[in-house]
Formats: C-alpha cells, structure tokens, sequence
C-alpha cells in the first residue's frame, strides 16, 4: 500500500465549490495508485455553522464555561460533521468511503481536555479499511482517552493528527492543504516581496510557527520529523507544488535565512530585584503557578526581563503585587524573528540585523537567540518596517 495523508483545512470545505475540488483532489490521488487518508477540520471559520468558534459560542449562554471534557465533546463536533460530508461526496462519486472520529482511527490521547497530547495511534481500523479499498476520512483535532472521553488536540490540532497517523500508516508524505499557496518567507499582507519557498525544513518550519507564522503547527511538525515523513503545504485551489518541509537534502542551495516571523501584542515586564536567591525563584514559581507563559527571558544580577502576551499584563501585575514586586511593564510590542539554519555559526548575522533597524531608526528593546533564530523585539507601531528591512537585508 502506498498511503498518502491529505489533510484539508476549514477554508477548503467552506463551500460546495470548495468541497467539489476537495473530492476532485482525493479522487486523483486514489487514480494516480495510492491509498489517500484523509484529515478533515470543521467547515469554514467563526460565522460559519459548524466551525469551531461557531460552536464555542454556543456556551455564551454560561457565560463561556463549560467542563473541559463537556466544551472537548462539543467542539469536536465540526470535525465529525466535515468526515461524514466528504465521505459522503465520496460514495456519491462511486469510490467507497468511510468516516471515522478520531477515536475510531485509534488515536489514543490523555486526558488533557482542550490540548490533549497523543499517547497512541491503534490504526488497525484504519489498516483494515484501506485493504478493502476503502478511503478513510478522519475527523482531525480529536482523539479519545483510555477511558473513552472525547478530548482535542489544541488550535491546528487537525495538522497534528494528520501527521500522527501519517507516523502510524508508514506514509510516504503527508499534504496539508489550506488556502495558501504555500510558506512564504514574510507576511506578504506585510511584505511585498515576500514570495512562496519551494523547500524548508523541519526545524525551520518549526522555528517559523512557534515564532508568529500561521502556516502549519509545529507538534505536527515535530512528528513528522522523527519518522523523517515529508510534509507538503499546499493550496486546495490550484495545482501550485507548494513548500515540501524535510530533512536538508543535498541539493538544496545554501542560504543564510530562511524567512521572517513575528509575534504582535506582546509586553514587555522589566523587573529590579535584590540577590535574594528566594526572592528571585518566587517570581518565576508565581507566573507559573498563575499559568502566565513568558518568553525572551534575560536574567541579569538585580533584573529578570521577559515578556507576555498583552492580555495577561493586568493578571501579571497583580500576582506580583501580591508578592511585593511591582514590574515595570511596556505594552504595544513585537517580537520579529529571523529564521534560517544557515545562520548557525556564521559570525556578522547579528550585525547584518542591528544595521538594518538603525537604518529604519527602530530601536531594538530585548534580544534572544538559538542556533536558527534571532529575534528582536521592537515596539508595534515600527513593526512593519522592521520586518520589511530585515526581508531585504537578507535578500529574501
């Protein structure tokens, strides 16, 4: 057998046009000799019925509470709507076809309800249908605990279990199909040269969506990674190769950077502390505690500097207070990340970066690095030029 996953985002089930390429899609793979699994996400974006915020909003009436396995079980609905559709189109084309939630494909998770990890993948159903020449069609974003509880796998959760079972099936590549052309090196709503990249790799695409760039999650990422499994982001809309993620093959051309992301509404908090080692370990312990995740993280003898998302100034301040320290906070920044694993031990990247914003006059508020990454952080109303400057800088 050879297995192909295709996984179709919500834009690309939106409309019965839409849904009519999809079919058109899957039933050129099951042609062309393979075995397609196809990973559906609910239809359409928030407005739409069945998509997730749609359903979400559902719980307004309780004031947005809901039990995590209740809101897990409610939300998974979209997906399982999307399965039985497309499986349906299917048969209604004369190709057999069988929906399947995420607990009947076998995909065994914790119990984590809203941002639940996979423990395992049973694919012997799925095993079985394909050997009787079925097209199985998932309902991607959910699995199911020992205990059968149906549980979610997180925002862009249908990308992660297309990759799961693209590990599980021993699939020769997985296409993730939205309704872009592929990954770009820049926002092109930012940056008018920014342009499709042909290749990526894995750790670049992930370096790209922990960073700001919605282009596919990076758990699905880290799964394909480990079984080597080549990832193609692709547009449901026209016949564009798109971006093929993987492993660095030899006859990819050496390049410095990759692309540019970047995270908006960010703050900055700027903390003086005395060399009390307790003292220094309660602040960390506190956020943590509370569940306010913070990032650029420098320490310093006497100062702890870092940032949060801006909503979570208002509850940061008062779980400092609350221990006595009062943090200087600057709201309305951008964290702009250049990514690119060519950067990893080339002396002067740093210095490529600080001209290019000095020319722009933006001043650059807090730095970090990893061996493909170096990010700055500038305040928001300079954002865009910064991102511009660094894309042309590096030639990209």
């Amino acid at each position: 057998m050879r297995i192909v996953v295709q996984k179709f985002g919500g834009t690309s089930l939106a409309t019965r046009d839409a849904r009519k390429l999809v079919v058109e899609r899957i039933i050129k793979t099951k042609e062309e000799g393979y075995s397609p699994v196809v990973v559906v996400s609910a239809i359409g974006r928030k407005g739409d019925p069945y998509a997730t915020d749609t359903l979400l909003s559902l719980l307004d009436e309780t004031g947005g509470y809901a039990p995590g396995r209740e809101k897990d079980l409610l939300i998974s609905c979209g997906e399982v709507i999307s399965a039985a559709l497309i499986a349906s189109l299917l048969a209604a084309r004369g190709y057999k076809a069988r929906a399947f939630t995420g607990g009947q494909a076998g995909i065994i998770t914790d119990d984590n309800f809203g941002n639940a990890m996979i423990k395992e993948v049973k694919a012997d159903a799925l095993l079985d249908a394909i050997k009787q020449g079925c097209i199985p069609v998932i309902a991607g974003f959910q699995g199911i605990t020992e205990n059968g509880d149906v549980t979610t796998l997180g925002r862009g959760g249908s990308d992660t279990t297309a990759a799961a079972l693209g590990a599980a099936l021993g699939a020769e590549w997985v296409d993730i199909f939205t309704d872009v052309e592929g990954i770009m090196t820049a926002d092109p709503k930012i940056v008018k040269g920014a342009h499709i990249l042909e290749t990526i790799t894995y750790q670049e695409v992930t370096e790209m969506a922990y960073n700001g760039a919605r282009v596919i999650h990076p758990r699905a990422v880290e799964i394909a990674m480990q079984r080597n499994i080549p990832l193609r982001v692709r547009s449901t809309f026209c016949d564009s190769p798109g971006t093929l993620i993987t492993c660095k093959p030899c006859w990819i051309s050496e390049r410095l950077v990759t692309g540019i992301a970047h995270i908006p509404h960010l703050a900055q908090v700027v903390i003086k502390v005395s060399q009390d080692r307790d003292e220094q370990e309660k602040i960390f312990d506190t956020l943590a505690k509370a569940g306010i995740s913070i990032d650029l993280i420098n320490v310093f003898p006497g100062l702890k500097v870092f940032t949060i998302k801006e909503d979570q100034v208002k509850r940061t301040v008062e779980e400092l207070e609350k221990i006595g320290i009062i943090p200087q906070v600057t709201k309305s920044l951008t964290k702009v990340t250049v990514v690119g694993v060519g950067m990893r031990g080339v002396p002067g990247v740093m210095a490529r970066i600080v001209k290019a914003l000095e020319r722009e006059n933006i001043e650059i508020l807090q730095t970090s690095d990893s061996n493909s990454t170096i990010s700055c952080l500038v305040r928001s109303e300079n954002a865009e030029r910064a991102i511009t400057a660094l894309h042309e800088e590096f030639e990209l």
